[in-house]
């Protein structure tokens, strides 16, 4: 008979997988209440978790397994539909226990908008977090379609707890959000400024503290490599300068929690959902 593979993030037995021993927590947020183009990114996290399965675990750029430290994959933030107030609340309530149990959580989009949550969360155990943000869009709007939960405006969320944040590849934001980039300073890294030269790279990791949280928006990623999302821009960033970001940033800083979000599956072209699944990994690898 075929192997039967288990159906959690990379498909790993129990002994790599239970939350008892694990250091990493994958935690599935399937919602998508305020996208604004494209409907569909509650189906990431189910697609991620399957592309996984078909990642090689030995990371060829990294030289090893990554899996010794472990990866539970947590019971999915089931999707409030109060509000998207009242989700994000639900999110940093699903997020505090492994937070505190001393896991490495990672987020699994769903649409921005829950990142807020999480990094609500994390702050709650490291006080000097600092956030980098790859992502196509600043999500800097005070309010959008009615809500200042809106996945455009989670980053504002986040200025308002206080976590200064890098964001890199960024490629369109609106005339309320340059002027607010403007007056509270806030670095922003272009992704046109990121295929001028390497020193973006230095750039975006002098601008974080000792201890940050990643949170990688699909779209941040060029649409030719990563189609699945619900507002792809063009001009985005490719495989190598995003990894080599994460590089850097895991030679200085200490990186404590991550997520990924806003995968829409188009099916049944997967090249989506298979490269967030390996970057994913990579980090895995990088913080281990």
């Amino acid at each position: 008979m075929p192997e039967v593979v288990p159906d959690n993030f990379l498909g790993l037995p129990a002994r790599e997988s239970d939350y008892r021993t694990a250091r990493f927590a994958v935690l599935p947020i399937p919602y998508d209440s305020t996208t604004s183009y494209a409907v569909g990114t509650r189906d990431g996290p189910r697609a991620i978790i399957t592309a996984s399965q078909q990642v090689e675990l030995y990371d060829e750029a990294l030289g090893r397994e990554s899996l010794r430290a472990g990866v539970a994959t947590l019971d999915p933030v089931h999707p409030d539909m109060r509000g998207p107030e009242q989700m994000v609340q639900a999110v940093y309530a699903a997020a505090r226990k492994p937070v505190r149990d001393g896991k490495f959580v990672i987020g699994l989009g769903g649409e921005h908008s829950v990142t807020s949550g999480l990094v609500r969360a994390v702050q709650g155990r490291y006080r000097g977090l600092s956030v980098l943000q790859v992502d196509a869009h600043a999500d800097l709007r005070d309010k959008y379609q009615g809500t200042p939960w809106s996945h455009a405006c989670v980053m504002r969320r986040i200025h308002e707890l206080g976590v200064p944040a890098v964001a890199v590849g960024i490629r369109n934001y609106s005339a309320e959000e340059s002027r607010f980039i403007r007056s509270a300073g806030k670095q922003i890294i272009s992704a046109r400024s990121c295929r001028q030269g390497p020193g973006w790279i230095g750039d975006a990791v002098a601008g974080l503290t000792d201890e940050v949280f990643v949170t990688i928006d699909i779209d941040g990623f060029d649409p030719a490599f990563a189609p699945g999302t619900g507002t792809p821009e063009p001009g985005g960033l490719d495989w190598y300068q995003v990894t080599d970001l994460l590089e850097a940033v895991a030679r200085s800083r200490r990186i404590v929690a991550a997520d990924l979000v806003e995968v829409r599956p188009i099916p049944p072209n997967n090249v989506t959902e298979f490269l967030a699944a390996k970057l994913l990994y990579r980090l895995i690898g990088l913080v281990s």
